[in-house]
């Protein structure tokens, strides 16, 4: 090959071309959340990418250490704040890990019920949020619509419509409405019906398959090596899962399958999640068949739970005990625990070290989306800019989670 200063003409002179530096992010509409991403590009490819997080300045665990146990759940509902149920029931067991408490039956059934509402909704933003920013936005409206339906049943159980603050150390903040079991029969098949509508207009969209098959690949070795869980992992082959792999609550008694992808590319994230919803709704089924439609929901746990609001109003021995709680918190036995569960992103951990306080002495969180945040300059290295939207949107970023 003739070396290039030969093709060009007499007298004219090459300039050496340097990388372009862009800034995406942090205020950018496809970084779902305060997220800056410092690219170097060279035309439209990726060479260098530096993604950077701490814009929210979120300070979760420092201000769950000002409180008493039961004052963090507001906070746990903040950490991902499109499915918050799973994370009010990952705190709780694990505060009730450290305490040696085991709730009711029924209750263990309710937060399955409830959980997998929540991993519904987290997957229905995901994906539809992931469509839109490609320009599918029709297939978006039809997932909200779903996702307003599963809102509508937790408002209805919790009062809350999106931070429901509706779990407590041994139970929950109430019982089952006497309407749950017949919500939710009705209104899952139509969310699955509005899910299959925009599948169905996704899935045969060339233009929508270009730009994610193939593209943000990541192996089943990359993925573990960078400590990714949930979807993102089992996108690339490897069916870990923490309610099949080390079950808690039920998990251990229903049938629901595990989804595995092959190639661990942006379409594969895609179908996993896809999939996912229809276990949840599989498990969901199968819950409300063996819930019981009476019986406690709470522990028997005086010195933890809450007396019932008649009692504090007509006994002395109740108001003592309601006003130590509030004021002072409950006293967890000293020590430190470790729980963790499967939340919408993959697995949600909680480091609790108890002094025996009615306050915790350390609250650490191992959130599902950090790593895998931390695994995005590898996907995007080599790519295109415009590879970035589908990227980061099939890996659901929760800024809340990372900036802990």
């Amino acid at each position: 090959m003739e070396p290039l200063d030969l093709e060009l003409e007499e007298g004219e002179l090459e300039l050496p071309s340097e990388p372009m530096h862009l800034n995406m992010g942090p205020a950018h509409p496809a970084m779902h959340g305060t997220v800056r991403c410092v690219l170097e590009l060279s035309g439209e490819t990726i060479v260098k990418a530096d993604v950077q997080i701490g814009y929210l300045h979120r300070g979760f665990e420092k201000m769950c250490e000002r409180g008493t146990w039961a004052q963090v759940f507001p906070y746990a509902d903040r950490l991902n704040y499109v499915s918050p149920m799973l994370n009010n029931v990952g705190y709780a067991l694990a505060v009730e890990k450290l305490c040696g408490i085991e709730v009711p039956e029924r209750c263990q059934w309710y937060r399955m019920a409830l959980g997998e509402l929540a991993r519904i909704s987290d997957h229905l933003t995901c994906t539809g949020a992931m469509a839109m920013e490609l320009g599918a936005f029709t297939p978006f409206l039809w997932f909200v619509k779903a996702r307003d339906m599963i809102w509508d049943i937790l408002e209805e159980e919790t009062g809350a419509r999106l931070t429901h603050s509706f779990g407590r150390i041994g139970g929950m903040a109430a019982p089952p409405t006497a309407a749950f079991k017949e919500l939710c029969k009705g209104s899952l098949p139509q969310v699955l019906h509005l899910m299959e509508e925009g599948e169905a207009m996704l899935l045969k969209n060339r233009i929508f398959l270009d730009r994610l098959e193939g593209v943000g690949t990541i192996s089943g070795a990359d993925a573990v090596a960078l400590s990714w869980t949930g979807p993102c992992l089992r996108a690339s082959g490897i069916p870990y899962d923490v309610r099949r792999v080390y079950p808690y609550l039920k998990y251990d008694e229903v049938d629901f399958d595990v989804p595995v992808g092959k190639n661990g590319d942006n379409l594969d994230r895609f179908l996993v999640r896809l999939q996912e919803l229809r276990q949840s709704m599989r498990i969901i089924a199968q819950v409300l068949d063996r819930m019981a439609d009476d019986g406690p929901v709470n522990a028997y746990a005086p010195g933890v739970m809450l007396p019932e609001k008649h009692d504090v109003y007509t006994t002395i021995e109740a108001t003592i005990q309601h006003f130590k709680l509030v004021m002072e918190g409950a006293k967890v036995p000293k020590g430190e625990v470790y729980s963790y569960t499967e939340g919408g992103n993959g697995e949600l951990g909680f480091y609790l070290v108890s002094d025996g306080s009615g306050t915790p002495y350390r609250v650490r969180i191992r959130p599902p989306c950090y790593p895998i945040t931390g695994g995005l300059q590898k996907l995007i290295t080599g790519a295109m800019l415009s590879d970035i939207i589908p990227t980061f949107g099939s890996l659901n970023m929760i800024g809340g989670e990372c900036d802990h």
